[in-house]
């Protein structure tokens, strides 16, 4: 097994390069670079077999069209992000001012529950809407690891202002699919540094008011 994080993008997108020991390989979340992340995958003798995305917010997905179209690999989405995938290069040339390629059609819907084997490794899908409609987080049991995109960060939370947000979705989705993994699961986020479960159950600052009942509004 091998676990590679690339920043990429003016928003700073944790990308994720998960590698089974056969040299079979996903991308989680490649957000910008496309040419740093097919660096990384020739430097390391990496075969990418599958392109994954938490959500579809512009800044985690931009990168999709160029590895698709040099690798041929399938990227994936939850169906409820599927308006975002859609407007995510103009929301994208709105953010930065530089001309972006529109995504293809997804070549397949995740769904809550699903397993995706990549070699001899897995990844369980856990839904977890709030942050958008289509929002998933992907869990790798034999590592100990959930990837959750902008649905959980060190100290907080995502945003749940955008458009298809809810505030009460996105609690429900950590404390149901994610606060229910055991504390010593490392948390991989979107954005910043990693964490755990225990640490984020006992000391974020939004989960802590959760528990005592305490839900932000929306």
């Amino acid at each position: 097994m091998k676990l590679f994080k690339l920043v990429v993008g003016l928003l700073k997108v944790n990308c994720y390069v998960l590698a089974s020991d056969s040299g079979e390989a996903v991308v989680v979340d490649p957000g910008d670079n496309p040419a740093g992340i097919l660096s990384l995958l020739e430097e390391n003798g990496l075969e990418l077999s599958r392109i994954l995305l938490t959500h579809g917010h512009f800044d985690h997905v931009l990168a999709v069209p160029a590895l698709k179209e040099a690798t041929g690999a399938p990227y994936f989405v939850h169906r409820g992000d599927l308006f975002l995938v859609e407007i995510a290069h103009e929301r994208g040339e709105a953010w930065t001012q530089q001309k972006f390629r529109p995504l293809p059609p997804p070549d397949g819907f995740l769904q809550d529950g699903d397993i995706i084997r990549f070699g001899d490794e897995e990844l369980e899908v856990r839904h977890t809407p709030g942050h958008s409609p289509g929002g998933v987080s992907f869990v790798w049991h034999r590592e100990r690891a959930v990837f959750t995109g902008d649905t959980l960060l060190y100290n907080t939370v995502g945003r749940s202002d955008f458009t298809g947000g809810n505030a009460h979705d996105l609690i429900r989705s950590i404390e149901e699919k994610l606060l229910s993994l055991p504390d010593d699961y490392t948390v991989y986020p979107g954005h910043g540094q990693p964490t755990t479960i225990g640490r984020e159950r006992r000391e974020n600052p939004f989960l802590v008011l959760a528990s005592k009942g305490i839900l932000p509004p929306g």
